[in-house]
């Protein structure tokens, strides 16, 4: 069977300045080049090169859930949790306790909160072995 990875995720954004501004103030993201078009799509990059497209459709109405999210793990939770106080983002766990995080079963720490077009990113302390 073929390995796979994930190479990037894609979202329509309404403004995608204010997009790129949030999950660069959030996550601290490269912007990098769009090697695919000279479109007005931007797309930025995770640490582990994983990217995040951007693609603007001010006319586009977006609609999700809290089941429809991607995750990201990070070392340091209580530190990124301290930064969206600081940033003053809401966040909360699976079932929306405001400002809190939630335990899974398997002792992983998880806090969902939601950017400026209202996709639901979980960010968790996942720590693979």
């Amino acid at each position: 069977m073929s390995k796979f990875s994930i190479n990037h995720i894609a979202l329509s954004v309404k403004d995608v300045t204010a997009a790129v501004e949030f999950y660069q103030k959030v996550f601290q993201l490269k912007d990098i080049e769009n090697t695919a078009s000279d479109s007005k799509t931007r797309w930025l990059a995770f640490d582990d090169n994983i990217q995040l497209h951007l693609i603007p459709r001010p006319n586009a109405d977006i609609k999700t859930n809290k089941a429809v999210h991607f995750a990201v793990s990070t070392d340091n939770i209580s530190a990124f949790t301290e930064r969206l106080d600081a940033l003053k983002i809401d966040y909360s766990d699976w079932v929306n306790s405001p400002n809190k995080d939630y335990i899974r079963k398997d002792g992983v720490i998880q806090v969902y909160f939601q950017d400026v077009d209202g996709y639901w990113i979980e960010v968790n302390d996942f720590n693979e072995q």
